[in-house]
């Protein structure tokens, strides 16, 4: 099932971070940029919500599908990052804790899934969370302005981004608690 809807949806994430790239190297004045750059980041994280509800509905889920869907959104979200560390609009401390974690979760999810105890490292709904706030601070980070003269979304996303950075140690924290039984039992074997 590597091309059902669902799946193409996905790989829109992906395809979309040379896109939102790009926009900052368009010869457009930095407000436009900075609009362009968000509205992107928000249609094509909102692919993240609609493919999985679209696989299920429609009955195209598939294992392909399971795994493509959190590289796809570890992509957009690292790849944003880096952009904002770039334009000064988030601290290179922040985006090494997000980075860093999806990378050593990741690891952490194929050497559970070798071993037979995936379960133990299933998403948990803290990093649902996790994930939710950083895909509300990285739009408001690459918008940079105020909306309706009222919401500065520097300052918000500022807060909402290292909002995200204690929710990702947390939820890192959280499953390797959750793996440290199976990796007490391999390392006696």
């Amino acid at each position: 099932m590597f091309w059902t809807i669902p799946t193409l949806m996905t790989w829109t994430r992906i395809v979309a971070i040379p896109l939102i790239v790009g926009v900052f190297y368009a010869p457009l004045d930095e407000p436009t940029r900075n609009l362009v750059a968000a509205l992107m980041f928000i249609v094509f994280a909102a692919t993240d919500w609609l493919d999985g509800f679209l696989a299920r509905k429609l009955n195209q889920t598939s294992s392909f599908g399971a795994f493509l869907d959190p590289v796809a959104d570890k992509f957009l979200v690292c790849a944003s990052l880096l952009v904002l560390v770039h334009l000064q609009r988030a601290d290179v401390f922040v985006a090494l804790i997000i980075i860093g974690r999806e990378i050593a979760i990741s690891a952490l999810r194929e050497w559970m899934a070798q071993i037979g105890a995936s379960k133990s490292v299933a998403v948990h709904m803290l990093g649902k969370v996790k994930t939710t706030v950083q895909m509300v601070a990285i739009p408001f980070l690459l918008y940079d302005g105020h909306v309706w003269g009222l919401v500065d979304t520097g300052v918000w996303g500022t807060w909402l981004i290292w909002l995200a950075a204690v929710l990702t140690v947390w939820s890192m924290v959280y499953y390797l608690q959750k793996a440290l039984p199976e990796i007490r039992a391999r390392v006696k074997d």
